[in-house]
């Protein structure tokens, strides 16, 4: 709102104080322009005799002001807007059960209005434990963990301390559809779990990323988990395979229960056609029993999986076990294509951040040489160019930042690694496309096709 049209509001109001319609209005302009305490006088003005809508909108200013005892003899009402504007400002008041209450209500009628982050805090409990010197959180008390003999306490430490930093989408480059997909898809069920609930949708699940090495299914994966807050369970290979029959299977089952026990939570399997290979291809039945067990853990019988999802990535699809892609096990393949133009500009820039660059660096004519390079690809281009430059500076006894001509020069050392894999995809797509599984690389190959 302009600064024309909200004097004028206000010059209004001014002339008629008791029209609380127009009083909500000039509230609502001043929040939005983040004009946070002349919103908050205009909100105190607000009589609790006004309609329930127009006394909401003046607890959101009085508790944005920190108001908050206020606002809460404003917010009194059934509907949920209310309903959740008290939850907020009893959780500001330390007043939890009561708020937590509150967001129950509001969310039993309306589900789009869940906040996990608000509904996190509602819950949460502070402990404090007394040390030896009698001080509290002066020592933790002991973690027991059972395992077997021959689990490595690195090895267990990881797998139960996964680490906690959190990747985001924004640092991801490109792959903008693929994103908006996983949103879709995977994110929103987290975010909104009551309202999926409502129309039967499942939360968790399994999804399978593809595509040619490099180019980012493993950055995808620990950025959908730091999307949504999950705990991240980043699966190596040697963690399941053991040389001992059973153990392998064991192994895949307390992942699983971990992973169920913490919800909402992230198993995330790298290259699992080592684990999940077609079984018709295997000479021991100590691996096809590895694959039934997978299978089993995935939607069996005795198994509740809400709140885990399970991601998995692969290079080679055609290698995956057919029953994998059955409906409820990976019943969702993701093609994570090799970056486009735009992507190309962004994952360049993203790598050349925070490094010595000169000031008419090209990126715009970079990015149009770099037709089929990957991710990784471009990354590699950029540390060469950085190799470049410092064989530069030590030459010249001065520090030389990276210019043009050290990455149009190691633009003639790198090649492109997606060809060899593009090639490969394209026959199976064309021949082996059972039920239109490999239709994304099709379509890919029609757009980008020389």
């Amino acid at each position: 709102m302009d600064d024309a049209t909200l004097r004028s509001l206000e010059a209004a109001l001014a002339a008629t104080p008791d029209n609380v319609e127009l009083r909500a209005v000039v509230v609502d302009a001043l929040l939005e322009r983040d004009e946070i305490e002349r919103a908050a006088e205009a909100a105190a003005e607000t009589p609790l005799s006004a309609g329930e809508a127009a006394r909401t909108a003046a607890a959101r200013a009085l508790r944005a002001a920190d108001r908050c005892e206020e606002a809460l003899a404003l917010a009194t009402g059934d509907q949920p807007a209310t309903l959740l504007e008290r939850a907020h400002l009893l959780e500001r008041l330390d007043r939890r059960q009561e708020g937590l209450d509150a967001y129950r209500r509001a969310v039993a009628r309306n589900a789009a209005l869940e906040d996990p982050d608000l509904r996190q805090r509602l819950g949460a409990t502070i402990h404090a434990f007394p040390g030896r010197d009698g001080t509290a959180g002066a020592e933790r008390p002991a973690l027991r963990v059972l395992s077997n003999d021959d689990t490595t306490d690195s090895e267990m430490s990881r797998l139960l301390a996964p680490e906690r930093e959190q990747v985001k989408f924004s640092d991801v480059g490109g792959l903008d559809e693929v994103k908006r997909q996983i949103r879709k898809r995977i994110i929103l069920p987290f975010q909104k779990p009551s309202l999926f609930e409502r129309f039967k949708k499942r939360i968790g699940g399994g999804i399978l990323l593809y595509g040619p090495p490099g180019c980012g299914k493993t950055l995808l994966a620990r950025a959908t988990a730091g999307e949504v807050d999950a705990r991240f369970f980043d699966v190596a290979i040697s963690d399941v395979l053991d040389m001992y029959i059973g153990e392998s299977e064991q192994k895949l089952h307390a992942l699983f229960e971990k992973a169920r026990a913490e919800t909402p939570s992230v198993l995330f399997f790298d290259e699992i056609e080592a684990l999940g290979g077609k079984r018709q291809y295997t000479r021991e039945a100590t691996s096809s029993k590895l694959v039934s067990q997978f299978l089993a853990e995935m939607d069996g019988f005795a198994q509740n999986n809400t709140g885990v999802l399970v991601l998995g990535a692969t290079n080679v699809p055609w290698a995956v076990d057919a029953a994998f892609r059955r409906p409820g096990r990976f019943d969702r393949l993701m093609f994570v294509p090799p970056p486009d133009r735009a992507a190309r500009r962004a994952i360049l820039e993203l790598h050349l951040t925070d490094r010595p660059t000169e000031e008419t660096l090209d990126v715009a004519k970079l990015e149009k040489l770099t037709s089929g390079f990957s991710g990784a690809d471009l990354a590699d281009l950029v540390e060469t160019a950085a190799d470049e430059a410092i064989e530069e500076s030590l030459e010249r006894g001065e520090e030389r930042p990276i210019a043009s001509e050290h990455l149009l020069r190691a633009l003639r050392e790198v090649r492109p690694t997606t060809a060899e894999w593009l090639t490969t995809a394209r026959n199976y797509a064309r021949y082996a496309n059972e039920g239109g599984q490999y239709d994304d690389v099709l379509d890919f190959l029609k757009r980008h096709a020389r």
